[in-house]
């Protein structure tokens, strides 16, 4: 099982800089100011790499802890803090 945490652990740290290269790949090409849908608005686009850009970073940090093994032993009780 830690084998298969240390494994995702991987595939979620390379997932957060994909997502990062994705939205903003996703702006550049869809913003357009000439455009008549919402889709090609900046605003928009703005907000929503400033929405995920936090989670992609989290998703990034979860998977660095994993890779590290920082999960192999979670505490079953308040004592083993």
């Amino acid at each position: 099982m830690n084998n298969i945490k240390k494994i995702l652990g991987l595939v979620w740290l390379l997932a957060g800089p994909v997502l990062i290269y994705f939205l903003v790949s996703g702006a550049i090409e869809n913003i357009d100011p000439a455009g008549k849908k919402e889709i090609n608005n900046p605003v928009i686009w703005c907000i929503i790499i400033l929405i995920f850009l936090p989670i992609a970073i989290g998703i990034s940090i979860f998977g660095w802890y994993a890779w590290k093994n920082e999960y192999d032993h979670l505490p079953e009780e308040s004592s083993d803090l």
